[in-house]
């Protein structure tokens, strides 16, 4: 038991500050040790899930779940669907950044989290939450605490305490490129003001947000809600002629399964073109992949068993393209496994380091 408690270490510690290290370089010799404490200073490797209720996945899938992060070691892990209310009491004002303890319900519920982010590999990562005002989207951003990002937002404005509505956004900001966590609103299925209205807003805001945001590299990853071509769904009739209880919208570019109609679609396309932004899976992965190439899966029981989306992603500014080393969806089949109780498998992105000073700091020019 003694050696799971450590004294809590200070930002400006010398512990804090120790280089991020996998068991393995731990107990190499010292010139592998100031290699990687050379090479640590930004972020390489990411893992974006949406984890369809944190607190099901720990109770249910960790002990899979960590050893999934203990073998690929990502440096970030940004979580949507977190599900987890804000903490403030009932007509007290809210604080996202911190989840809820409000009642003993949510006490035991926060201690089971806390105890399962304090255990090993995750006690060595930081989080960040933005979360909603109940148990609904909400999402959480993991670092390894070597990594300091410049500034952590968690809005699309860039504003200091500002979070966006049900906790949609994280935004670290690093010396050479910024990181975006979203989880983008589903379109729905009318157009009404929490379905077609709300994501065309969104989609008008995330342009206005690259637009804004040129001035360095950008990642932009997490459950964007869209499958941008036929090969990123598994089958393209069915989605696009897909209806809630019979209901046909009175505009043919918005009919079809919310995340796959033509003007989703078209929007999606014209955003990355606007902010030069590359699909880093597609960017590796030209062709359709049945077995593991779709994020999302249908529940395997009923019309969508079988029926799977691409709609979590690593967009990456065109700078780092050449960076790109891998980009993999980590589930299979139409069993869900490697999705770890969510409908949503992890999608990992692994970036070469810059080979010098000098192409760093002309990324960031």
């Amino acid at each position: 038991m003694k050696r799971f408690f450590k004294p809590i270490e200070k930002e400006d510690s010398t512990a804090a500050k120790k280089p991020c290290l996998s068991p393995e370089k731990r107990d190499g010799d010292r010139d592998g040790v100031e290699e990687e404490e050379k090479n640590q200073k930004e972020p390489s490797k990411f893992v974006t899930w949406n984890a369809n209720s944190f607190l099901l996945r720990v109770k249910n899938d960790w002990s899979q779940f960590s050893k999934f992060i203990t073998d690929f070691d990502p440096d970030v892990i940004a979580v949507q669907e977190v599900r987890m209310p804000a903490a403030g009491g009932k007509g007290k004002p809210k604080n996202p950044e911190e989840l809820s303890d409000d009642t003993k319900v949510l006490r035991e519920e926060k201690q089971i989290l806390t105890r399962a982010l304090s255990s090993p590999p995750f006690g060595n990562y930081r989080v960040w939450w933005s979360l909603a005002d109940s148990k609904y989207a909400g999402t959480a951003l993991l670092m390894k605490k070597c990594f300091k990002p410049k500034k952590v937002y968690f809005n699309l404005d860039k504003l200091a305490s500002k979070h966006e509505p049900d906790g949609r956004v994280i935004l670290a900001e690093f010396e050479t490129f910024r990181l975006l966590n979203t989880y983008s609103p589903n379109n729905g299925w009318k157009d009404e003001e929490n379905s077609f209205q709300r994501r065309r807003k969104w989609d008008k805001r995330i342009v206005e947000f690259l637009n804004k945001t040129s001035d360095k590299p950008l990642i932009w990853c997490g459950d964007l809600n869209v499958s941008h071509e036929e090969i990123d769904v598994s089958h393209p009739e069915f989605f696009a002629t897909a209806k809630l209880n019979g209901y046909v919208p009175p505009n043919k570019e918005d009919c079809g399964q919310p995340g796959f109609t033509p003007s989703e679609r078209v929007r999606f396309g014209a955003t990355m073109k606007e902010g030069r932004l590359v699909d880093a899976y597609r960017y590796l992965h030209k062709e359709q992949d049945m077995e593991s190439g779709f994020s999302w899966s249908g529940n395997p029981i009923g019309k969508y068993r079988g029926k799977r989306m691409r709609i979590d992603y690593f967009l990456v500014s065109e700078q780092l393209k050449d960076r790109i080393v891998s980009c993999k969806m980590h589930g299979r089949g139409i069993e869900l496994e490697g999705f770890y109780g969510s409908d949503h498998c992890p999608v990992t992105l692994e970036l070469s380091k810059p080979s010098s000073e000098t192409e760093q700091n002309h990324v960031s020019n």
